[in-house]
């Protein structure tokens, strides 16, 4: 039994109290006055940090820095799991917050190499790839068309939402107190398929939309907005609304606001768009969780310590491997079984041909 696992509901900063209900107030009111006010300004200034977002940026990379710390001690006796948390520590203070940081100093455009399209939608707006160098144009397109696909497709989309993805990242560690307060039931399910899939079109359109009226504008100058004067409009207006709507409401506001009382993966699994679209690629790729027959005691651990809300104890009872397009595989069912009956796998499902094939390095 892992450290702690049995007095996680005692705990009452994880189990919906009113200290619960507390933080998650707290955690909702720093990230409206973080998102539309300038409350945080002279703080930044103090510190002598060039914007809010520097200090929102520095504090974020403190909340995983120090959460990790608490995983590895709460879950270090898994190698998997010191060396999946070690990784979204690195990717996050080295790829997110130093090298970007390094950039702006020798006056170069801050760059996230950790983040592709269209979780970071303005990678492909073509007002934002004009002024960026070359190879970072290039890593962009070969990351968010090439590189995610190809991954996702041979290992699961484990590899970025549990070892890369920054918002991966602070819900896997500062986020670990909250994981076992996702939704199971089959309406969060329904409303999960949808309200992702949804983001994800909104995503496409609205990079479609902005690319189509940087085009017409470059081809008209001047005129465009009086030759197109409704679509011109209409461009800035869903441009607009995508960034408040998806990029500051559901990615930070309720993404991490709302870690006390829906999990950790609020974001991550009702409204991340590279998540939608990795979880398609993955439903036909080779990662799947595979069950051993006739082990599992019902005890349900799997099941509750899964953050994406995903009954891993009705598989399992049924000896069913499975894959599931919500899966992040951070292996924690696995982790919490008694019985080791759970078991990530990067294979193809040639069993009834005799064939297996399997990158050892990523099994659990």
């Amino acid at each position: 039994m892992q450290s702690g696992l049995l007095t996680t509901y005692d705990n009452n900063i994880s189990n919906k109290s009113a200290i619960a209900w507390a933080l998650s107030g707290l955690l909702l009111t720093f990230y409206i006055l973080m998102y539309f006010t300038e409350v945080f300004i002279p703080l930044a200034n103090a510190l002598h940090m060039e914007s809010k977002w520097t200090l929102y940026g520095t504090l974020y990379t403190l909340a995983i820095v120090i959460g990790g710390a608490y995983v590895i001690r709460r879950h270090g006796n898994s190698r998997y799991h010191k060396i999946r948390t070690l990784s979204v520590i690195f990717f996050q203070v080295v790829f997110a917050f130093s090298l970007p940081f390094v950039m702006e100093i020798f006056e170069t455009p801050g760059y996230n190499f950790a983040i592709f399209w269209p979780l970071q939608i303005d990678y492909f707006y073509p007002s934002n790839i004009v002024n960026q160098p070359l190879p970072f144009i290039l890593y962009s397109l070969f990351g968010g068309l090439i590189l995610v696909p190809v991954l996702t497709f041979l290992i699961g989309k484990r590899w970025y939402c549990s070892w890369v993805c920054g918002c991966g990242g602070l819900a896997e560690t500062a986020g670990e107190p909250f994981r076992h307060l996702s939704n199971k039931s089959s309406g969060a399910w329904k409303f999960e398929q949808i309200s992702i899939h949804s983001v994800m079109f909104l995503a496409f359109a609205t990079t479609a939309i902005v690319i189509a009226n940087w085009i017409l504008s470059a081809e008209h100058g001047e005129s465009y907005a009086a030759i197109y004067p409704l679509f011109s409009t209409f461009a800035a207006k869903i441009q607009g609304f995508y960034g408040l709507i998806v990029g500051a409401v559901l990615s930070g506001v309720l993404g991490v606001g709302l870690y006390p009382l829906m999990g950790s993966r609020v974001w991550c699994r009702f409204f991340c768009p590279l998540a939608a679209i990795m979880g398609l690629v993955q439903k036909f790729g080779r990662f799947r969780i595979t069950v051993k027959d006739n082990m599992c005691i019902s005890c349900g651990n799997c099941s509750t310590y899964c953050e994406m809300g995903i009954d891993v104890r009705a598989y399992a009872q049924t000896n069913q491997s499975f894959k599931r397009a919500s899966c992040v595989g951070c292996g924690m069912c696995a982790h919490v079984c008694p019985r080791g009956v759970l078991k990530l796998e990067n294979k193809w499902d040639f069993a009834s041909w005799g064939e297996t094939t399997r990158i050892k390095a990523f099994d659990l």
